[in-house]
C-alpha cells in the first residue's frame, strides 16, 4: 500500500473501508481533535468546523476548500475507531472519547 494513501471506516457501513489522501486525511484529523471537547455535548459539526478551519493548512485545503468533505470522512473514521462519539442531542454534537 503506498504510503500517500490511508484506508478510513465508515461508522454507517461496517466492513467498508475507501482508501484517502493521507497528508489531507492527518491534517484533519490533528484539527478535528484539536477542536473538539473531550465531554459531552461537545460541539455541533458546523461549530467544529468553524473551530478547525483556521487550524488547516493552506497547501492542503486552500481557503477552506473541500475542508467539509474531509470533515465527514475523517468524523465518520473516527467515529467508526470510537476516538469520537455523538452526543445524543439534534443537529449532531461530536466530541473526544479521552
Amino acid at each position: 500500500m503506498p504510503d500517500d494513501k490511508i484506508e478510513i471506516e465508515n461508522v454507517n457501513i461496517p466492513g467498508r473501508t475507501e482508501r484517502v489522501d493521507r497528508a489531507k486525511y492527518m491534517a484533519m484529523r490533528t484539527a478535528l481533535l484539536t477542536a473538539l471537547p473531550s465531554e459531552s455535548p461537545g460541539l455541533k459539526v458546523a461549530d467544529a468546523k468553524e473551530a478547525l478551519l483556521p487550524l488547516l493548512d493552506d497547501d492542503l485545503f486552500p481557503q477552506g476548500k473541500t475542508a467539509g468533505w474531509w470533515l465527514k470522512a475523517v468524523q465518520l473514521d473516527l467515529e467508526a475507531k470510537g476516538v469520537i462519539k455523538r452526543a445524543p442531542h439534534k443537529p449532531v454534537h461530536l466530541y473526544r472519547i479521552d
